[in-house]
């Protein structure tokens, strides 16, 4: 695929992942479950943080200028 396209992709998917788990935390009042969903919330959270790295990193590499970061070597 597009390595913009995927890292964009995967960046929503965590959101909505923990958006999931922020709703089940408002449904939910037992603690043994609280404890694993807060650990998944957490998780999907730093999964956003690394993906929003690596997308940062990919654009950097790529033709700045352009404004939906396409590999510069295709408009050659």
């Amino acid at each position: 695929g597009d390595l913009i396209a995927d890292l964009t992709e995967d960046l929503a998917a965590e959101q909505k992942a923990r958006v999931t788990y922020d709703n089940i935390l408002r449904l939910s009042d037992d603690p043994d479950v609280n404890d694993v969903i807060k650990f998944l919330r957490a998780r999907e959270i730093v999964h956003f943080q690394r993906f929003g790295e690596g997308l940062r990193l990919a654009k950097d590499k790529m033709n700045e200028k352009n404004l939906y970061f396409v590999n510069p070597s295709f408009d050659k």
